[in-house]
């Protein structure tokens, strides 16, 4: 065993954080938790012996830190290829023009239009939990059931803030958690509540689910106005179509395109106006979504991450 060899679990990770300080938050709790997990199970697996025999055992099977923090690297550099979406345009090749259309191309801009859509109900769903779990266990705190039911709560918020990260990065590609972060060591409840109300991530997690619902609204009116005004523009010819064919009883003047009415002589230049600017709404709109999604997951990794 080597001078440096880690002696105790709490040493292990903590050789095994430092080896992974220059990579990403999201991927130092995932490597954090997983080495925890296994650690703490062989110690537990091997009651007759001593922690630090134990893990002189371990460094031939899991690997020392440096190691351990390789072999994280190496994993996370073949999922980020595998999972990377091609660019549709080569950027050094494309025109301004050419790079601005190009978006819609892109698969990200679609989904974080999606993501800000969903935000609004997700939202919802997290400021009710919130104010409810931190009201009832207000309200139990006198009660023998009030210790359980704030662990419960605390626990249930982390759980939503896991999946608030996978959904994240399934619709913006930012790497977040996929492990949440390890409890440690069995420990009475009450010093689990002390634990929980020392550390700074179970404030930021109920902050950020707590924002959730402001910027949901604000992300939904965004989008929707958004795709509303470049949509309705962006059709304007058919509804000039419509009229022409008879499709519908519509009767010339009722119908007001880019400020003329259907079946006056500059209907249809004004249609096609119209169209060229909903498209350009419509592509500024796909922009907005994405930079917004980008935004927020870094805020959530700020929040939500332990670093």
């Amino acid at each position: 065993m080597s001078v440096n060899a880690p002696r105790s679990i709490d040493e292990y990770l903590k050789q095994l954080r430092s080896a992974l300080a220059s990579e990403d938050a999201a991927l130092m709790q995932d490597a954090l938790y997983d080495a925890e997990e296994y650690l703490r199970a062989e110690v537990a697996s091997h009651p007759d012996r001593s922690e630090a025999d134990v893990l002189e055992l371990i460094a031939s099977t899991y690997g020392a830190p440096d190691e351990v923090a390789a072999a994280y690297r190496d994993t996370e550099a073949k999922v980020k290829a595998a999972l990377k979406t091609p660019a549709p345009v080569a950027a050094a090749q494309a025109s301004g023009v050419r790079r601005f259309f190009a978006v819609f191309m892109d698969a990200r801009a679609y989904t974080s239009l999606f993501y800000m859509l969903l935000t609004l109900a997700t939202g919802i769903v997290y400021f009710t939990f919130v104010v409810t779990g931190l009201a009832l266990s207000a309200g139990l705190a006198v009660l023998v059931i009030g210790i359980p039911f704030f662990l419960a709560f605390i626990g249930m918020a982390r759980v939503l803030a896991l999946g608030e990260g996978r959904l994240l990065e399934a619709t913006t590609g930012e790497r977040m958690p996929r492990r949440p972060v390890h409890p440690g060591p069995s420990a009475s409840w009450l010093t689990r509540i002390a634990d929980m109300l020392k550390d700074v991530r179970t404030w930021t997690t109920l902050l950020y689910l707590l924002l959730m619902l402001p910027l949901g609204i604000l992300y939904f009116t965004i989008a929707v106005a958004g795709l509303a005004v470049a949509l309705r523009l962006a059709l304007a010819p058919l509804v000039l179509l419509v009229g022409d064919l008879g499709l519908l009883p519509l009767d010339p003047g009722m119908i007001q395109v880019g400020g003329f009415s259907y079946g006056s002589p500059h209907s249809v230049v004004a249609a096609l106006l119209c169209m060229a600017l909903g498209v350009v709404i419509l592509t500024l709109m796909l922009h907005v979504a994405r930079g917004i999604a980008r935004a927020h997951a870094r805020l959530a990794k700020a929040l939500l991450v332990t670093s």
